[in-house]
C-alpha cells in the first residue's frame, strides 16, 4: 500500500484492496498469525465500539504484538479538556501505530497531521470507516467475487459511514450499486457526486421489493433513532426498512445478507437461520483483515 495513514476508502485502489484481501486470506483461521513482532498498537476510541476495537486488539495480539488502550473518554485526560492533537501526540510516543474512532468527521485526518506513526481511521462521525469496508469486501469476495455483481445497500445512507466507505471502494469493481432508503436518509450529495464522477453505476430506490430479486448482496444498516427529533417518525420509517425470512422468499438462492452490526430490529432473528445470513461471518472477518492491514502498514510480509 502506498499510504502511511488509512483515513478514507478514497485512498484505496483496486490493487491496494486486493493486496489486503489476499494477505488476509493467509491469516484466516490462523490463531497465532504465524510469527512474533514487537509492535505496539494504540487504541483511541472516543466513541463506543465492540467489534472494531476488539478485532483490532485481537489482530495485533495474534500478530505477536501488543496494544495500549486509552480507555473511555471519562477515564482519560480528554475528560480534563485535553485536545485531540495532544492526546494523539502523547499516545504516539507509546505506540507504533494508532487506531482512532471519534465522533467528529475529519478527526482522523486531523490526528494524522500531528504524528509520525500510521493513523488508521476506525470511524469519524458520519464520515468514513475504511477498515470496515475492507472486511466487507473480503466477505463479499468469499461469497460472490467482486465483479459482475448487483449490490443493494438499505437503511440510513445519509449518516452511515460504513455505507459511504463501501460505496466509494466498490467503484474499483464492476458492480451495480442499488441504494434503498427513505428520501430523508438518501446518500449525501457529496457522495453521490463522487460516485457519478467515478463512473459508478448507481440506482436509488425508496422500496426494497422491486430490486431484491436481482441482488447478489444486500447490505442492511441501522436506521439511527438518535437522528430523529420525532420518535413517531422514526418508528414509521424504521418499520418500513426491516427484513425477515419471509421478505427473502423472492431473493436469489445465493443472496448474501450483510450488516456491519450492531443491529436493532432491521433484521429479524429468523433471518439468522436462513442460508442468506452472512453478518456474523462478516464480523469474524474483521480479525484476519485487520491482521493483514496491520502487517502491511507496519512493514510485514504484505508490504
Amino acid at each position: 500500500m502506498r499510504h502511511d495513514h488509512l483515513i478514507s476508502a478514497r485512498q484505496l485502489s483496486r490493487a491496494d484492496i486486493e493486496s489486503v484481501l489476499d494477505h488476509a486470506a493467509t491469516f484466516d483461521g490462523d490463531v497465532t498469525g504465524g510469527g512474533r513482532r514487537e509492535d505496539v498498537l494504540g487504541l483511541l476510541f472516543f466513541e463506543p465500539s465492540t467489534r472494531t476495537k476488539m478485532s483490532f486488539d485481537t489482530a495485533m495480539k495474534r500478530l505477536g504484538g501488543s496494544t495500549v488502550d486509552m480507555g473511555t473518554v471519562e477515564s482519560s485526560s480528554v475528560k480534563k479538556g485535553e485536545s485531540l492533537a495532544d492526546t494523539v501526540r502523547v499516545v504516539a510516543g507509546y505506540a507504533d501505530a494508532l487506531v482512532l474512532r471519534h465522533p467528529s468527521e475529519g478527526a482522523a485526518k486531523l490526528a494524522s497531521e500531528f504524528v509520525d506513526v500510521p493513523v488508521i481511521n476506525a470511524g469519524d462521525g458520519a464520515g468514513q470507516h475504511p477498515t470496515q469496508t475492507l472486511l466487507d469486501l473480503y466477505t463479499i469476495r468469499e461469497s460472490a467475487g467482486l465483479d459482475d455483481l448487483s449490490i443493494g445497500v438499505m437503511g440510513d445512507l445519509k449518516y452511515g459511514r460504513t455505507v459511504h466507505s463501501l460505496a466509494e471502494a466498490l467503484t474499483n469493481f464492476d458492480v451495480t450499486q442499488h441504494f434503498v432508503s427513505p428520501e430523508s436518509l438518501r446518500l449525501p450529495r457529496s457522495v453521490r457526486y463522487d460516485l457519478h464522477e467515478s463512473g459508478a453505476e448507481v440506482r436509488e430506490h425508496t422500496e426494497l421489493d422491486g430490486v431484491l430479486p436481482e441482488l447478489d448482496v444486500l447490505y442492511v444498516t441501522r436506521i439511527q433513532r438518535e437522528r430523529f427529533p420525532d420518535e413517531n417518525e422514526y418508528r414509521q420509517i424504521a418499520g418500513e426498512y426491516r427484513i425477515d425470512a419471509a421478505t427473502l422468499d423472492v431473493a436469489r438462492d445465493d443472496l448474501s445478507v450483510m450488516h456491519p452490526l450492531p443491529r436493532v430490529d432491521e433484521i429479524a432473528p429468523d433471518v439468522d437461520e436462513t442460508r442468506h445470513a452472512t453478518y456474523f461471518e462478516q464480523a469474524h472477518n474483521g480479525v484476519p483483515v485487520r491482521m493483514a492491514l496491520l502487517d502491511i502498514m507496519l512493514g510485514g510480509e504484505g508490504r
